[in-house]
């Protein structure tokens, strides 16, 4: 079975990890609020929740070693970094490299007022993963603009995940000053 990590996988990301695992994933969720982990892992047998900060790196990467020991080596990750996702995204890649010579895909999900271009530079992806970067934008009613809702959310990173392009945005970003 193939391996999925969510990071924030219990929020706005909740509805993708339920689709990854009926996609035949053995998904593992991120998060920090234990309730809500459990009230995913507790939906589906192929969910495991691991209820620790991204953070703390020291938890976080005995986090990702027992998850990788337990479960097999992640053919796909989700994370939602808020920051600079660099020290994360090089501590996965280090982790995955020592346990496993396959390549992996990277969907990293970034805020309306990301600067994709400084993060495609910053993370120094190696040639263990691929990297792609999904963008929450906003939406433009008639009534005024409105942020993404977390349905609107997760429906966008699974459609990133099936378009398999560099770079999807979701909702959108222009004109920039009718943002909410």
């Amino acid at each position: 079975m193939k391996h999925a990590l969510v990071i924030g996988g219990s929020g706005m990301l909740a509805q993708t990890s339920l689709w990854l695992a009926d996609q035949d994933y053995f998904v593992s969720i991120i998060g920090r609020n234990v309730t809500k982990l459990k009230q995913l892992s507790d939906l589906k047998p192929n969910i495991t929740s691991i209820p620790v900060d991204y953070s703390n790196e020291i938890e976080f990467r005995n986090a990702i070693k027992q998850s990788i020991t337990a479960n097999g080596s992640y053919d796909l990750v989700v994370a939602w970094i808020h920051g600079n996702g660099q020290p994360i995204i090089h501590m996965l890649d280090s982790e995955i490299k020592q346990r496993s010579s396959k390549k992996w895909k990277l969907f990293h999900v970034l805020g309306s007022g990301a600067n994709v271009e400084k993060y495609v530079q910053s993370i120094n992806q190696t040639e263990n993963y691929a990297y792609y970067q999904i963008q929450l934008g906003f939406v433009i009613e008639p009534t005024g603009s409105r942020w993404l809702t977390n349905t609107e959310i997760a429906s966008g990173v699974m459609e990133g995940i099936m378009g398999d392009s560099n770079y999807h945005l979701v909702g959108t970003l222009t004109p920039w000053s009718q943002k909410p």
